[in-house]
């Protein structure tokens, strides 16, 4: 008997390879695409710095001041990049965390710097997060016994999403796992007047060994760990349950975190909800990718592309990725 798929002569009717001859050929049955406009760019931004500061761990990557931060941010949204998350270290920190909250803060000052800079041309986004800001490294209040305090938490960052919202942020990133963060900052939100300040909700964070460099570039001052909020590694249901339950609270968008190695979590969310899914290549998988390449070890463009391209294939609708410039002006 001959395989369907043969002719009577034994060789294959069926040849996939002719779809993948040329590059125009590849091109055009394509089946992910990625776009300038699918990609954020997170931008550290250093009170008082006087000339960016290079983080050693991530080898192109720098604490921006105000002046080179606003043009990193033109140059993003030249070229067409989706959106800007941008993150804040203080000159001082404290065990509450007061310049994430301080309307003179440095993400705040740097938030009107962007607005001012880009206005509505691209999406402005804030990290809503206290362990930037805290002396303990923590993502909260803590209690006597060094425990992090939810509650007491969800309190700040209410404060927190109204100074953001107020310094012109058109959507927030509430990224420290507190149960009814999301609910929470939304209430907060609506009371202030700021109904149309979105809300991309840091749903699905892991409790990852990815994050080293990323601690470094926020001069986190971190005691112990985050395991008691941030998710287990081993679980995935959980991870829906936590997304759900943030689109129940009023999330607007969900995010997953890191991506590479959660694309199985990437891709059942966004099979399961009806609302965009994002996905962060955090500050440990771009240190590897530029480690590798710079042993030559690898092909660091190629690389680059085919990681977020998988990300993407995974899912999500848009990648924040340390690449977002780059592989904007490539895709162009």
């Amino acid at each position: 008997m001959t395989d369907a798929s043969s002719g009577s002569g034994g060789f294959p009717l069926v040849r996939p390879r002719r779809l993948r001859r040329t590059p125009a050929v590849r091109r055009l049955v394509a089946e992910t695409r990625l776009h300038p406009a699918d990609l954020i760019l997170p931008l550290f931004v250093r009170e008082g710095a006087a000339e960016p500061i290079p983080i050693s761990s991530m080898p192109g990557v720098v604490q921006h001041t105000r002046d080179t931060l606003r043009k990193a941010a033109h140059e993003a949204v030249s070229l067409g990049v989706g959106g800007l998350m941008l993150f804040g270290i203080p000159s001082a920190k404290d065990a509450c965390g007061t310049a994430g909250t301080d309307p003179d803060g440095i993400l705040q000052v740097a938030l009107r710097d962007v607005a001012s800079e880009v206005g509505d041309a691209t999406v402005i986004m804030s990290d809503l997060c206290l362990d930037e800001f805290t002396d303990h490294g923590h993502c909260g209040v803590l209690r006597e016994d060094g425990t992090v305090d939810n509650d007491a938490t969800l309190a700040r960052y209410a404060e927190m999403a109204i100074v953001q919202a107020e310094a012109g942020a058109h959507m927030l990133g509430p990224s420290g796992m507190m149960d009814g963060q999301v609910g929470h900052v939304r209430r907060a939100l609506d009371a202030a007047g700021h109904t149309d300040t979105s809300i991309l909700a840091y749903s699905a964070k892991y409790a990852s060994g990815f994050y080293g460099p990323f601690r470094e570039a926020v001069e986190s001052t971190l005691q112990g760990d985050r395991m008691t909020y941030q998710q287990d590694p081993a679980n995935a249901d959980e991870s829906l349950r936590e997304v759900l339950l943030d689109i129940a609270e009023g999330a607007d968008m969900v995010m997953v975190k890191p991506a590479m190695s959660y694309l199985d979590i990437v891709r059942r969310i966004a099979d399961e909800v009806h609302v965009p899914v994002a996905a962060y290549q955090v500050s440990g998988e771009y240190a590897m990718v530029e480690a590798a390449a710079a042993n030559g070890w690898i092909d660091r463009d190629r690389v680059i592309m085919e990681t977020l391209t998988s990300i993407r294939r995974a899912g999500a609708s848009s990648i924040l990725t340390y690449w977002a410039t780059e592989a904007a002006r490539k895709l162009h």
